[in-house]
């Protein structure tokens, strides 16, 4: 009864900050979030979310699983699910990104690159080997016409 240990605490991660005011060099390394609502330069890889606030200023190269832009940022992105501007966002790099929103407002000068996502299967479909797509079905039409 006495001799009962107590179960050990339970590190919860937390999201870094690099808050309004504060300037950092170098490379981060992060497993959790990221939010940077100051000036960094250097190089960003992450497994959660960049978040670059309206203050935010990034001179950097930016690999993370999704990447949210609302500040400026001068360097490559890829984000391994997507990539969101916000109307204050601006980049001025290339993107390589499975899914992709930009609202209107936010300035892009780059190149986009989309990668393909897994397809989803469905359980006990598949389909024929003979079915053909619409395009090549459409494709076939238009032969069909101009030879008339």
């Amino acid at each position: 009864m006495w001799n009962k240990r107590k179960a050990s605490p339970s590190y919860k991660s937390t999201d870094s900050l690099i808050g309004h005011g504060g300037t950092l060099e170098g490379k981060v390394n992060c497993d959790t979030n990221l939010r940077i609502e100051g000036n960094f330069s250097g190089e960003i890889l992450c497994q959660g979310t960049v978040t670059v606030g309206e203050q935010g200023m990034v001179h950097s190269s930016i690999k993370a699983q999704e990447i949210v832009i609302a500040g400026k940022v001068y360097g490559d992105v890829t984000a391994g699910r997507k990539l969101i501007m916000t109307g204050t966002g601006q980049l001025h790099g290339n993107i390589a990104a499975a899914a992709l929103s930009i609202m209107e407002g936010s300035i892009l000068n780059g190149a986009v690159a989309m990668t393909e996502q897994p397809a989803a299967e469905e359980a006990g479909r598949t389909v024929p080997a003979g079915r053909k797509d619409k395009s090549g079905k459409r494709g076939s039409n238009q032969s069909s016409l101009e030879g008339a």
